[in-house]
């Protein structure tokens, strides 16, 4: 008999909590999309109060791991969803469909830009295989990268409505391995590249006046002066450097989460320069501001390499020759490096047929 009434007041409170739940929820929902604590103020144990411990914990209790131990609802979750499927995206479609339209348009203008005097049949060695090894080891990782990171923002609204749910899922699965372990491919390419190239991409002086001639994309007759890199590629470098070791950060901290601060020791920082950010996040309001900087860089740098890949491929004649072979034809080179020309010529007359440097007569 006691055993019957135990159970009996056990259901009995079920019951009513669950009653009590169902008659909330539509509250609760409104509430919360207007930006309120559901419920109204009527003391201690009030609504409202009920859903304010559900959102912010007990603060006040030692015994839990962190302030975060007791949160049911992380209302700031769904701020970072807002962001994530509204400016992100829609701005992130903006960049990607209007570099498309304005890289057809400049071919329509400009069409290929070809070699002036044509090819010469002769070569010159513009990349080592080192070079080309560490340069494909960033690029193909990183389309990989971009293609499965684009299928995580867009996927559900482009290719699940196609493929459907069984194949889209299996893709999007298949990619997300891609995405996590080809990451590392990408941080070892973009470090080998920076220790090839740095030395060739410090700004300069020519850089300026390579700037003022447009690079010689607008007239086929300018063609401004440039060693081995122009200010257009120093400045790819530099954004793919910055950029790709920035989001390498970030990815590192979604790929090890709740491991890391980084993003409230920037916001420190950023504060010593006149800003005034909040460095008082906890691990899971991380988490969410690395997905949406990673997000960010990743659109931008999508963004940046499209026009790149179409200037080293389809926009000029001869340009792939030199991540090919590594062996671009001179006249090619002259034409868009004549100053690199000039220095490789010159070290070619200093070396002789065995590879040591001349030493002048005494």
């Amino acid at each position: 008999m006691l055993l019957q009434n135990s159970l009996l007041k056990k259901l009995g409170l079920t019951f009513i909590l669950s009653l009590f739940l169902v008659l909330n929820f539509n509250f609760a929902s409104y509430s919360q999309t207007s930006g309120e604590v559901p419920g109204s103020s009527l003391g201690f144990n009030s609504d409202a109060d009920l859903w304010r411990y559900i959102r912010e914990g007990n603060k006040g209790n030692t015994q839990l791991k962190n302030e975060m131990s007791a949160v049911m609802i992380q209302s700031e979750g769904d701020n970072w969803r807002s962001i994530r499927n509204g400016p992100l995206s829609r701005y992130g479609a903006y960049g990607l469909i209007g570099i498309i339209i304005l890289l057809a348009w400049f071919y329509s203008y400009r069409g290929r830009i070809k070699v002036a005097k044509g090819f010469s049949g002769k070569t010159i060695l513009r990349f080592k295989a080192i070079e080309r090894f560490s340069h494909w080891l960033m690029a193909g990782s990183f389309i990989v990268l971009a293609l499965t990171g684009l299928n995580m923002l867009y996927g559900k609204m482009i290719l699940l409505p196609i493929l459907g749910p069984e194949l889209f899922s299996t893709i999007t699965l298949a990619g997300k391995y891609a995405h996590n372990y080809l990451a590392f491919a990408f941080m070892v390419g973009l470090g080998m590249s920076f220790v090839c190239w740095v030395s060739h991409n410090i700004p300069s002086k020519l850089d300026i006046d390579w700037i003022q001639q447009g690079g010689g994309l607008f007239d086929e007759k300018s063609h401004p002066p440039a060693r081995k890199f122009n200010a257009g590629q120093k400045v790819v470098f530099w954004a793919v450097m910055l950029g790709g070791f920035s989001i390498s950060l970030s990815g590192w901290a979604l790929l090890f989460p709740f491991e890391t601060q980084m993003m409230s020791k920037t916001f420190g920082l950023l504060n010593m320069v006149g800003f005034n950010l909040s460095t008082d996040l906890t691990t899971l309001q991380e988490q969410q501001l690395q997905q949406i900087w990673h997000g960010i860089v990743g659109l931008v740098l999508i963004i940046l390499i499209i026009a790149h890949i179409y200037i080293g491929s389809l926009g000029m004649q001869g340009a792939f020759d030199a991540m090919n072979t590594g062996e671009v034809d001179r006249n090619w080179a002259k034409e868009h490096h004549g100053l690199w020309v000039e220095e490789e010529d010159q070290k070619a007359k200093n070396t002789d047929k065995k590879g040591s440097v001349k030493q002048p007569a005494e």
